[in-house]
Protein backbone atom coordinates (compact mmCIF):
# COMPACT_ATOMS: atom_id res chain seq x y z
CA UNK A 1 0.00 0.00 0.00
CA UNK A 2 1.65 3.24 -1.09
CA UNK A 3 2.42 5.80 1.95
CA UNK A 4 0.23 8.45 3.14
CA UNK A 5 0.55 11.75 5.18
CA UNK A 6 -1.30 10.42 8.17
CA UNK A 7 -1.96 7.05 9.70
CA UNK A 8 -4.53 6.75 12.58
CA UNK A 9 -4.72 3.59 14.48
CA UNK A 10 -7.78 2.85 16.45
CA UNK A 11 -7.33 -0.13 19.50
CA UNK A 12 -10.72 -1.32 20.39
CA UNK A 13 -12.45 -3.78 22.04
CA UNK A 14 -16.59 -4.11 22.09
CA UNK A 15 -17.17 -0.50 20.70
CA UNK A 16 -19.97 -0.65 18.06
CA UNK A 17 -21.58 2.18 19.13
CA UNK A 18 -19.17 4.93 18.22
CA UNK A 19 -17.28 3.72 15.50
CA UNK A 20 -19.36 5.28 12.73
CA UNK A 21 -19.68 8.39 14.14
CA UNK A 22 -15.88 8.24 15.07
CA UNK A 23 -14.66 7.73 11.27
CA UNK A 24 -16.93 10.24 10.23
CA UNK A 25 -15.67 12.82 12.79
CA UNK A 26 -11.96 11.85 11.66
CA UNK A 27 -12.82 11.99 7.71
CA UNK A 28 -14.12 15.43 8.32
CA UNK A 29 -10.53 16.70 9.49
CA UNK A 30 -8.64 14.62 7.13
CA UNK A 31 -10.93 16.23 4.23
CA UNK A 32 -10.68 19.80 5.34
CA UNK A 33 -6.85 19.95 5.89
CA UNK A 34 -5.92 17.88 2.84
CA UNK A 35 -4.42 15.08 4.29
CA UNK A 36 -3.81 11.60 3.09
CA UNK A 37 -4.65 9.36 5.06
CA UNK A 38 -5.61 5.72 6.28
CA UNK A 39 -7.58 4.70 9.35
CA UNK A 40 -6.61 1.27 11.37
CA UNK A 41 -9.69 -0.17 13.51
CA UNK A 42 -8.02 -3.20 15.28
CA UNK A 43 -11.05 -5.35 16.59
CA UNK A 44 -9.54 -6.64 20.00
CA UNK A 45 -11.58 -9.49 19.91
CA UNK A 46 -14.75 -8.05 20.43
CA UNK A 47 -18.24 -9.87 20.93
CA UNK A 48 -20.84 -7.46 19.70
CA UNK A 49 -21.25 -5.66 16.24
CA UNK A 50 -17.93 -4.17 16.31
CA UNK A 51 -16.52 -6.26 13.63
CA UNK A 52 -19.38 -6.07 11.36
CA UNK A 53 -19.35 -2.20 11.81
CA UNK A 54 -15.47 -1.89 10.61
CA UNK A 55 -16.46 -3.92 7.41
CA UNK A 56 -19.40 -1.77 6.65
CA UNK A 57 -16.70 1.23 6.91
CA UNK A 58 -14.45 -0.68 4.51
CA UNK A 59 -17.37 -0.87 2.02
CA UNK A 60 -17.38 2.50 1.16
CA UNK A 61 -14.64 4.03 2.48
CA UNK A 62 -10.94 2.65 0.70
CA UNK A 63 -8.84 4.42 3.85
CA UNK A 64 -10.40 2.16 6.09
CA UNK A 65 -8.73 -0.22 6.87
CA UNK A 66 -9.57 -3.46 9.87
CA UNK A 67 -7.70 -6.36 11.66
CA UNK A 68 -9.61 -8.73 13.95
CA UNK A 69 -8.04 -10.52 16.89
CA UNK A 70 -9.08 -14.02 17.21
CA UNK A 71 -9.36 -13.59 20.84
CA UNK A 72 -8.24 -10.40 23.57
CA UNK A 73 -5.21 -9.72 23.45
CA UNK A 74 -5.14 -6.30 25.06
CA UNK A 75 -4.40 -2.72 23.89
CA UNK A 76 -0.62 -3.48 23.53
CA UNK A 77 -1.13 -6.32 21.14
CA UNK A 78 -3.68 -4.16 18.84
CA UNK A 79 -1.44 -1.02 18.94
CA UNK A 80 1.69 -3.44 17.83
CA UNK A 81 -0.14 -4.66 15.00
CA UNK A 82 -1.25 -1.23 14.01
CA UNK A 83 2.89 -0.08 14.21
CA UNK A 84 3.45 -3.25 11.93
CA UNK A 85 0.43 -2.35 9.12
CA UNK A 86 0.58 1.26 8.94
CA UNK A 87 1.96 3.40 6.32
CA UNK A 88 1.62 6.92 7.30
CA UNK A 89 4.61 9.29 8.02
CA UNK A 90 2.88 10.36 11.37
CA UNK A 91 1.36 7.69 12.98
CA UNK A 92 -1.87 9.11 15.70
CA UNK A 93 -3.23 6.87 18.44
CA UNK A 94 -6.60 7.12 19.58
CA UNK A 95 -9.02 5.33 21.84
CA UNK A 96 -12.70 4.30 20.01
CA UNK A 97 -14.57 5.63 22.32
CA UNK A 98 -14.95 9.48 21.29
CA UNK A 99 -13.25 10.76 24.79
CA UNK A 100 -10.30 11.60 22.26
CA UNK A 101 -10.94 14.31 20.21
CA UNK A 102 -10.00 13.58 16.72
CA UNK A 103 -9.40 17.38 16.25
CA UNK A 104 -6.39 17.77 17.52
CA UNK A 105 -4.52 15.67 15.00
CA UNK A 106 -3.72 18.52 12.86
CA UNK A 107 -1.94 20.40 15.47
CA UNK A 108 -0.11 16.43 16.89
CA UNK A 109 1.13 16.23 12.45
CA UNK A 110 2.68 20.08 12.96
CA UNK A 111 4.31 19.08 16.15
CA UNK A 112 6.18 15.68 14.04
CA UNK A 113 6.51 17.18 11.09
CA UNK A 114 6.91 20.93 11.74
CA UNK A 115 8.82 21.32 15.30
CA UNK A 116 10.30 17.69 14.70
CA UNK A 117 9.19 15.87 17.94
CA UNK A 118 9.94 12.15 17.37
CA UNK A 119 6.86 10.97 19.91
CA UNK A 120 3.96 13.90 21.54
CA UNK A 121 1.85 12.68 24.10
CA UNK A 122 -1.59 14.24 25.23
CA UNK A 123 -1.92 15.76 28.30
CA UNK A 124 -5.76 15.06 29.55
CA UNK A 125 -4.88 18.50 31.96
CA UNK A 126 -9.15 18.60 32.68
CA UNK A 127 -10.57 14.64 33.09
CA UNK A 128 -13.82 13.70 33.54
CA UNK A 129 -12.67 10.50 35.43
CA UNK A 130 -13.78 9.65 39.29
CA UNK A 131 -11.48 10.15 41.44
CA UNK A 132 -10.75 6.46 41.70
CA UNK A 133 -9.06 6.77 38.50
CA UNK A 134 -7.58 10.15 38.87
CA UNK A 135 -5.32 9.60 41.92
CA UNK A 136 -3.76 6.54 41.01
CA UNK A 137 -3.38 7.92 37.37
CA UNK A 138 -1.15 10.50 39.58
CA UNK A 139 0.78 8.10 41.36
CA UNK A 140 1.27 6.40 38.03
CA UNK A 141 2.65 9.27 36.44
CA UNK A 142 4.67 10.72 39.52
CA UNK A 143 6.75 7.27 39.24
CA UNK A 144 7.11 6.55 36.00
CA UNK A 145 8.59 10.35 35.83
CA UNK A 146 10.91 9.36 38.06
CA UNK A 147 12.39 6.34 36.56
CA UNK A 148 12.55 7.07 33.23
CA UNK A 149 13.45 10.88 33.43
CA UNK A 150 11.07 12.10 31.00
CA UNK A 151 8.48 14.79 32.10
CA UNK A 152 4.92 13.95 30.97
CA UNK A 153 2.11 14.73 32.65
CA UNK A 154 0.01 11.78 31.36
CA UNK A 155 1.67 8.49 30.10
CA UNK A 156 -1.60 6.56 30.05
CA UNK A 157 -3.34 9.49 27.51
CA UNK A 158 -4.68 7.14 24.20
CA UNK A 159 -4.32 10.13 21.82
CA UNK A 160 -0.17 10.29 20.93
CA UNK A 161 1.65 11.09 17.56
CA UNK A 162 4.81 9.37 15.85
CA UNK A 163 7.13 10.19 13.64
CA UNK A 164 7.26 6.64 11.72
CA UNK A 165 10.59 5.81 12.03
CA UNK A 166 9.91 5.35 16.14
CA UNK A 167 7.02 2.98 15.53
CA UNK A 168 8.78 0.84 13.00
CA UNK A 169 11.45 0.46 15.23
CA UNK A 170 10.18 -0.33 18.50
CA UNK A 171 7.97 -3.77 20.07
CA UNK A 172 5.38 -3.47 22.30
CA UNK A 173 3.83 -6.33 24.44
CA UNK A 174 2.09 -7.15 27.65
CA UNK A 175 0.75 -3.80 28.68
CA UNK A 176 3.61 -1.64 27.69
CA UNK A 177 1.47 0.75 25.64
CA UNK A 178 1.68 3.08 28.78
CA UNK A 179 5.14 3.20 28.13
CA UNK A 180 5.80 4.06 24.44
CA UNK A 181 7.42 7.33 25.00
CA UNK A 182 10.13 4.82 27.31
CA UNK A 183 10.77 2.64 25.04
CA UNK A 184 11.17 5.16 21.94
CA UNK A 185 14.20 7.11 24.44
CA UNK A 186 15.29 4.12 25.26
CA UNK A 187 15.79 3.43 21.53
CA UNK A 188 17.56 7.17 21.00
CA UNK A 189 14.20 8.89 20.43
CA UNK A 190 14.85 11.65 22.51
CA UNK A 191 12.80 14.41 20.97
CA UNK A 192 9.32 13.77 23.25
CA UNK A 193 6.86 16.37 23.50
CA UNK A 194 3.93 17.10 25.56
CA UNK A 195 0.23 18.88 24.14
CA UNK A 196 -2.83 19.54 26.26
CA UNK A 197 -5.60 18.02 24.51
CA UNK A 198 -9.31 17.63 25.27
CA UNK A 199 -10.41 15.19 27.59
CA UNK A 200 -14.32 14.06 26.54
CA UNK A 201 -16.68 12.90 28.60
CA UNK A 202 -17.85 9.52 27.65
CA UNK A 203 -20.58 9.15 24.92
CA UNK A 204 -21.17 5.37 24.58
CA UNK A 205 -20.68 2.20 26.66
CA UNK A 206 -18.42 1.53 29.85
CA UNK A 207 -14.69 1.64 31.09
CA UNK A 208 -12.70 -2.08 30.06
CA UNK A 209 -9.98 -1.12 32.18
CA UNK A 210 -9.93 -1.98 36.39
CA UNK A 211 -8.19 -0.60 39.07
CA UNK A 212 -5.13 -3.85 38.56
CA UNK A 213 -4.45 -1.94 35.29
CA UNK A 214 -1.92 -0.06 37.68
CA UNK A 215 -0.50 -2.99 39.32
CA UNK A 216 0.43 -4.88 35.52
CA UNK A 217 1.03 -1.58 34.44
CA UNK A 218 3.85 -1.18 37.46
CA UNK A 219 5.16 -4.69 36.69
CA UNK A 220 5.83 -3.97 33.24
CA UNK A 221 7.59 -0.33 33.85
CA UNK A 222 10.21 -2.88 36.01
CA UNK A 223 10.28 -4.96 33.09
CA UNK A 224 10.95 -2.26 30.83
CA UNK A 225 13.64 -0.91 32.75
CA UNK A 226 15.51 -4.29 33.29
CA UNK A 227 15.55 -4.87 29.63
CA UNK A 228 16.38 -1.28 28.70
CA UNK A 229 19.40 -2.03 31.19
CA UNK A 230 20.75 -5.73 31.04
CA UNK A 231 18.48 -7.03 28.25
CA UNK A 232 21.62 -6.71 25.73
CA UNK A 233 23.91 -8.37 28.41
CA UNK A 234 21.80 -10.03 30.95
CA UNK A 235 25.29 -11.88 32.36
CA UNK A 236 25.72 -8.52 33.71
CA UNK A 237 22.98 -8.60 36.13
CA UNK A 238 22.78 -12.12 36.55
CA UNK A 239 26.21 -13.37 36.50
CA UNK A 240 26.97 -10.33 39.28
CA UNK A 241 24.46 -11.33 41.75
CA UNK A 242 25.47 -15.15 41.16
CA UNK A 243 29.25 -14.61 41.44
CA UNK A 244 28.43 -12.59 44.50
CA UNK A 245 25.94 -15.53 45.95
CA UNK A 246 28.58 -18.11 45.21
CA UNK A 247 31.71 -16.32 46.49
CA UNK A 248 29.97 -15.47 49.82
CA UNK A 249 28.63 -19.29 50.72
CA UNK A 250 32.16 -20.22 49.89
CA UNK A 251 33.45 -18.05 52.25
CA UNK A 252 31.19 -19.21 54.93
CA UNK A 253 31.82 -22.65 53.97
CA UNK A 254 35.98 -22.60 54.13
CA UNK A 255 35.63 -20.57 57.56
CA UNK A 256 33.49 -23.19 58.97
CA UNK A 257 35.94 -25.86 57.74
CA UNK A 258 38.89 -23.73 59.05
CA UNK A 259 37.74 -23.05 62.46
CA UNK A 260 36.81 -27.28 63.10
CA UNK A 261 40.12 -27.81 61.62
CA UNK A 262 41.89 -24.92 64.21
CA UNK A 263 40.13 -26.42 66.78
CA UNK A 264 41.19 -30.36 66.17
CA UNK A 265 44.84 -28.56 65.83
CA UNK A 266 44.26 -26.61 69.39
CA UNK A 267 42.49 -29.50 70.98
CA UNK A 268 39.50 -26.98 71.72
CA UNK A 269 36.01 -28.22 71.61
CA UNK A 270 34.50 -28.39 68.15
CA UNK A 271 31.81 -29.73 66.59
CA UNK A 272 31.01 -30.67 63.30
CA UNK A 273 30.06 -28.68 60.14
CA UNK A 274 26.58 -30.03 59.23
CA UNK A 275 25.62 -29.44 62.49
CA UNK A 276 26.39 -25.44 62.45
CA UNK A 277 23.01 -24.10 60.40
CA UNK A 278 25.50 -21.57 59.38
CA UNK A 279 26.78 -24.23 56.58
CA UNK A 280 23.01 -24.66 55.45
CA UNK A 281 22.52 -20.96 54.71
CA UNK A 282 26.14 -21.35 52.73
CA UNK A 283 25.34 -24.02 50.84
CA UNK A 284 21.57 -22.63 49.47
CA UNK A 285 23.61 -19.39 48.56
CA UNK A 286 26.87 -21.25 46.56
CA UNK A 287 23.57 -23.07 44.79
CA UNK A 288 21.55 -19.85 44.26
CA UNK A 289 25.19 -18.19 43.00
CA UNK A 290 25.42 -20.83 40.48
CA UNK A 291 22.06 -21.23 38.90
CA UNK A 292 21.73 -17.00 39.07
CA UNK A 293 24.95 -17.31 36.74
CA UNK A 294 23.73 -20.21 34.94
CA UNK A 295 20.46 -17.91 33.70
CA UNK A 296 22.89 -15.20 32.93
CA UNK A 297 24.88 -17.01 30.21
CA UNK A 298 21.60 -18.75 29.16
CA UNK A 299 20.49 -15.42 28.83
CA UNK A 300 23.28 -14.42 26.98
CA UNK A 301 23.08 -17.78 24.39
CA UNK A 302 19.42 -16.44 23.65
CA UNK A 303 20.34 -12.89 23.23
CA UNK A 304 23.10 -13.85 20.64
CA UNK A 305 20.82 -15.45 18.49
CA UNK A 306 18.20 -12.98 18.45
CA UNK A 307 15.23 -14.74 19.71
CA UNK A 308 12.24 -12.95 18.87
CA UNK A 309 8.28 -13.43 19.92
CA UNK A 310 5.57 -14.90 17.70
CA UNK A 311 3.45 -12.46 15.99
CA UNK A 312 -0.19 -12.11 17.66
CA UNK A 313 -2.94 -12.97 15.05
CA UNK A 314 -4.62 -11.89 13.20
CA UNK A 315 -7.53 -14.12 11.98
CA UNK A 316 -9.20 -11.83 9.44
CA UNK A 317 -8.68 -8.68 7.83
CA UNK A 318 -10.76 -5.65 5.49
Amino acid sequence: MSKVDISVIIPLYNEDESLTELHAWIKRVMEENAFSYEVLFIDDGSNDESWNTVKKLKENNPEVRGFKFSKNNGKTAALQTGFNECNGDVIITMDADMQDSPDEIPDLYKMIKQDGYDVVSGWKQKRFDPITKTLPTKLFNATTRYISDIYLHDFNCGLKAYDSKVVKNITIYGEMHRYIPVIAKWNGFSKIGEKVVQHRARKYGTTKFGLERFVNGFLDLLSITFVNKFGKRPMHFFGLFGVLSFLLGSFITVFLIGEKIYSIYSRLPYRNVTDNPLFYLALVAILVGSQLFLAGFLGELLVKQGVTKDDYLVSETV
